[in-house]
């Protein structure tokens, strides 16, 4: 099975990696809903923590899912 994995970044001995998009991967939310974006990215280190990150997330699913962020930024706007 190809999985079409393309490797951005790679450093054996930090045991770090970063990815390109990966076609195929599937992100759901808690819920069991799929979260669909124009793209996506694995990066971490081995003994840390490994983020996915979604790129291009459609509205109003993303404010849907997404409220906490959705308000941090509108507040970013509100400050006197």
């Amino acid at each position: 099975m190809n999985n079409q994995i393309e490797i951005a970044s790679d450093y054996p001995e930090d045991k770090m990696i970063s990815t390109m998009s990966i076609p195929k991967l599937k992100i759901k939310s808690d819920n069991g809903i799929e979260i669909k974006g124009v793209g996506n990215q694995i990066t971490g280190m081995d003994n840390e923590e490994y983020e996915i990150s979604i790129f291009g997330i459609p509205y109003p699913f993303y404010e849907e899912e997404f409220p906490h962020h959705v308000k941090e930024y509108e507040n970013m706007f509100n400050k006197e």
